[in-house]
């Protein structure tokens, strides 16, 4: 087995290890957020926590060199501008705001897919 081979596994099992930390915080988090007595914890809480926990595993991928997930930044981007939109009090408009994000992912795209290969 060549090196290469190794360093791909040893990639591979870190990126496990990082998507089961997300995972673990996630769950954490929810279960925090229902112990909390109601009105104790602000609207939108749960989605910017979500979403910081998404694009962290995705910060310790880029740093680690393991290829990022398009999926889990468009996910973790869309639940912090919803998350504060709620924390704010304010109804964003959902399908405009995706279209909006979509169309600027396409724009960027050629830009972002050398740091999603990563």
């Amino acid at each position: 087995m060549g090196t290469t081979s190794l360093h791909a596994e040893a990639k591979e099992a870190l990126n496990r290890r990082l998507e089961a930390v997300g995972w673990g915080l996630f769950l954490i988090i929810i279960g925090i957020l229902w112990l909390a007595p109601q009105g104790v914890v602000p609207e939108g809480t749960w989605l910017i926590a979500a979403g910081l926990i998404l694009l962290g595993v995705n910060l310790a991928r880029y740093l680690n060199a393991i290829r990022l997930s398009g999926t889990s930044l468009l996910l973790g981007l869309l639940a912090i501008v919803f998350g504060i939109g709620e924390f704010f009090g304010l109804e964003l408009p959902f399908v405009a705001i995706l279209l909006i994000i979509f169309g600027a992912g396409m724009i960027l795209r050629p830009w972002l897919d050398p740091l999603l290969e990563r």
